[in-house]
């Protein structure tokens, strides 16, 4: 058994940003990651814009410097990549940690590498900040499973020439739209509010409207996608359900956290599905159980979460140095 001070879950920005913290207060973290650093970053679109201007993404005191207005993904990419190098975190890939169990005063954690090989740590502290992207939000309805269906938009090239449905009104799905139509593709948005999205991101909502009004882009308002088959969708819309040929259905309908883990390590869930935690520490109900990140966002959207998420390291020393 590996014995550590503190052990972080998740090598996202906020967890990377956790791991400078404490090694401000004399700790040497663990971060264990399941995928690769910054892997939810690296699951954008491949040329995504951050709504973020990048000194609100900056972690560690580093500069993120860019040409642009907003940074790309990719230069996040680098940022955050950079960030981990320059402060020596020690960052374990590719294992996930599948139990947290209470040992007196520490914990025992179990994990599991890509192979299928066992692992077990003995921390004192353990922070939580594993995101949402591995848990999207399901719809619940007939064909969801099909493999026309998926939860991600990477890029546009795979749908050139296809009808698509995207399922959705937030920033992400008109974002792909527009990168759809761009590349020919038959894009038809589907989305149960009554009007435009208020988090559209203010330099794209025109150029997405002017693609509306010239029928470049078909959006249904008030309506939402009632099942799925092989060739088309079925939508429920004021005027009655609708079907529609389709080749694939992008539904970008948001994520959530894991909460089975999070109930399985004994941290609860409130009535709305999120994690109970203590805003001013992070601490959840578990003593030395923190959270950090957009594990903790509730209804906040995550690109936007890491302006903030990114202070909840700070929050989280300052509680375990106050114990000291």
């Amino acid at each position: 058994m590996q014995n550590e001070e503190a052990i972080i879950i998740g090598a996202g920005p906020c967890g990377l940003a956790a791991a400078i913290e404490l090694e401000r207060i004399g700790l040497r973290p663990l971060v264990i990651e399941k995928r690769n650093i910054v892997h939810s970053i690296s699951q954008y679109p491949t040329y995504m814009h951050f709504f973020s201007s990048p000194e609100l993404l900056e972690i560690g005191e580093i500069p993120f410097t860019t040409a642009n207005e907003k940074p790309s993904r990719l230069e996040a990419l680098n940022y955050y990549r950079t960030a981990a190098q320059r402060h020596q975190i020690r960052v374990k890939a590719y294992e996930s940690i599948t139990s947290i169990t209470p040992d007196g005063d520490f914990f025992i954690l179990q994990g599991e590498n890509r192979f299928g090989e066992k692992s077990s740590y003995k921390s004192r502290y353990v922070i939580i900040a594993t995101g949402y992207f591995d848990h999207p939000n399901e719809l619940g309805i007939p064909g969801e499973q099909l493999d026309k269906v998926s939860h991600f938009f990477r890029e546009s090239h795979p749908y050139v020439g296809m009808k698509v449905a995207i399922i959705g009104g937030s920033n992400s799905a008109i974002d792909a739209a527009l990168e759809l139509e761009r590349v020919g593709a038959d894009v038809t948005v589907v989305y149960r509010g009554d009007d435009y999205s208020k988090s559209i991101k203010p330099w794209v909502k025109p150029g997405f409207q002017s693609k509306v009004a010239k029928g470049s882009i078909r959006m249904l308002f008030q309506s939402t996608v009632i099942g799925i088959e092989n060739h088309a969708i079925t939508v429920q819309g004021p005027e009655g359900p609708l079907q529609i040929e389709n080749d694939f259905v992008l539904a970008l309908t948001g994520f959530h956290p894991d909460r089975h883990f999070l109930n399985a390590s004994r941290v609860t869930i409130e009535e709305e599905g999120f994690p109970t935690f203590n805003e001013a520490t992070m601490e959840t109900n578990v003593p030395g159980i923190y959270l950090a990140g957009v594990v903790a966002s509730r209804h906040e959207a995550n690109e936007i979460f890491i302006e903030s998420g990114r202070y909840h390291g700070c929050k989280i020393a300052g509680h375990i140095q106050s114990l000291k």
